[in-house]
């Protein structure tokens, strides 16, 4: 008895807070539009049946068991398999995907937030039905989730608001492609020139170099800060591949490869040597050069590093005779010290 008295009073909340709830709509008519406050009735009017069918099922339902209890002399009423408030939530979340079905989006996420107290699956629903700004709104307000609330904006074009979010997020690479896409270059440099001050300071000197190549269209600034990342011995053989890489024209590329290495310091020579393996490949034009660079090199260093012989092979690829010299070399370097 006592559970089919706990129904009974959780009714008669539940018709004051029906009153309640129904004055605070209709009290909504003073600030709302009248179809956004018919909406919002026509909502709650909806879900305040489904709860009414469930309680009702729910005290038929004790009163069965109460009734059967009392027949078989056991005494009190079965376990009740779903808790009220568990069948309630159900019923909201089907409700809630029925609105999705539908594609009413901004009811399903009223359900979400106003029912079930989800705020994120509210903000998500909105987003997912394209709804982009009321979900940032929803990210931002209730969830304080600016980078949501930025993508959100983004999304929606609405590029000034995700850009102040943005700048408060410190993501200073996606402020510049903001300002880009409104084709704003002066703020859209001045921050791809931040995060590139960034990378060089971290001696990420090659991803610095890809946003003046390929963000701010300033390729000889890439190669400034590429021959200074090499010159200072900061990731210096990525940054002279890259910086040989930038140079299209073969001619140029040549002559550039010959005068960097007359610059070149006895303990950078091996780094250069491996750089010249991947220009000779990249056109025959270049390989009587690289390959002299690299016979010049290894010949310096062999008395010290007998094993450099072997990158003879990379520049005589198909020479059978080089091959056979490289073995014999050290064969007979491996004689001389066994000796």
């Amino acid at each position: 008895m006592n559970r089919q008295k706990f129904i009974d009073k959780f009714m008669a909340a539940f018709f004051i807070l029906v009153i309640l709830k129904v004055i605070g709509i209709l009290a909504e008519l003073f600030h709302a539009t009248f179809w956004s406050v018919v909406g919002n009735l026509v909502i709650f009017v909806v879900i305040a049946v489904i709860i009414l069918l469930v309680i009702t099922a729910l005290k038929d339902k004790e009163k069965e068991n109460n009734a059967s209890g009392s027949r078989s002399g056991r005494g009190g009423s079965s376990i009740v398999e779903v808790s009220l408030f568990d069948r309630i939530r159900n019923k909201y979340e089907e409700l809630a995907q029925k609105y999705i079905d539908e594609k009413d989006y901004k009811r399903a996420a009223k359900v979400y937030m106003s029912l079930l107290r989800d705020n994120y699956r509210g903000a998500k629903t909105l987003e997912d039905g394209g709804l982009y700004n009321e979900a940032a709104v929803i990210y931002l307000k209730k969830l304080k989730n600016k980078s949501e609330a930025a993508n959100c904006y983004e999304k929606a074009k609405q590029y000034r608001k995700a850009i102040d979010l943005y700048k408060e997020l410190e993501q200073k690479e996606k402020v510049g492609d903001l300002y880009r896409q409104i084709n704003d270059v002066k703020n859209s440099n001045t921050y791809y020139q931040m995060v590139v001050d960034d990378y060089v300071n971290n001696n990420q000197i090659v991803k610095g170099s890809l946003i003046y190549r390929k963000k701010m269209e300033m390729l000889d600034e890439a190669q400034k800060i590429l021959l200074k990342g090499w010159e200072e011995d900061r990731d210096a053989f990525n940054c002279l591949n890259n910086y040989f890489a930038n140079i299209y024209d073969i001619k140029k590329l040549n002559a550039e490869i010959q005068d960097l290495y007359q610059k070149t310091p006895e303990h950078k020579k091996i780094t250069y040597l491996e750089a010249m393996k991947h220009e000779y490949k990249k056109d025959p034009k270049l390989q009587s050069t690289t390959r002299n660079i690299a016979y010049e090199i290894i010949a310096e260093k062999v008395s010290t590093r007998s094993e450099i012989v072997n990158e003879l092979k990379h520049f005589n690829p198909d020479d059978e005779v080089i091959l056979k010299d490289i073995s014999r070399y050290k064969t007979g370097r491996n004689r001389m010290f066994r000796n």
